[in-house]
């Protein structure tokens, strides 16, 4: 039976990968020391404690992929730098999703009061409707769907026949094009 080296031991650099078991043990015990400084430092980082955990889970699976017993030696350290970059790529997502939110590009188009508004109101929403037309048809339909017809992205992606991934993208693009004209017409 392999010994089970610990956590803070040095393995030699020709050691041989770990077994299944013994590094499902260092990461169960890495879990018993450290899960509660892990969290918190995640909560920190996301300033939200379920997005916290399950990054702490996901570099807690990752930990279990090790193949090499040479990074035992720095696996506190190695639990914390995975966790830590998978809390910047939860930020970046969030960011660029909070960035691209259609309700809130349409918000400020439909809430405005007053005449003068409303008639700029009517030109910048036929700019969108103009830029709408000029998008492929599956484009213009997912957008649609999601914007106006308030559908998720899994049930326009059931509807359509296509991944929640490429129902994103339409979206994302349609939007982009949309912003565009916008911007377009406030700078001439």
């Amino acid at each position: 039976m392999q010994r089970l080296p610990r956590l803070g031991e040095t393995a030699a650099p020709d050691e041989s990968p770990l077994d299944p078991t013994a590094r499902a043990e260092m990461v169960r015990r890495l879990f018993q020391e450290h899960n509660r400084a892990l969290v918190g430092f995640l909560v920190a980082r996301l300033q939200s404690e379920a997005e916290a955990h399950d990054v702490a889970q996901e570099a807690y699976v990752r930990l279990l992929q090790l193949e090499k017993a040479s990074a035992v030696s720095f696996l506190r350290a190695h639990l914390f730098a995975i966790a830590g970059n998978l809390a910047i790529d939860r930020i970046r997502k969030r960011q660029v999703r909070e960035r691209n939110s259609p309700q809130e590009f349409f918000e400020e188009l439909l809430t405005r009061p007053g005449p003068d508004h409303t008639a700029m109101a009517q030109e910048e929403l036929t700019l969108v409707k103009d830029a709408l037309r000029e998008l492929p048809e599956k484009c213009r339909r997912a957008f649609m769907l999601h914007i106006f017809a308030g559908h998720s992205v899994q049930q326009i992606a059931t509807q359509m026949q296509l991944t929640d991934r490429m129902i994103r993208h339409y979206v994302a693009r349609a939007m982009a094009v949309c912003r565009q004209r916008l911007d377009e017409a406030n700078a001439a």
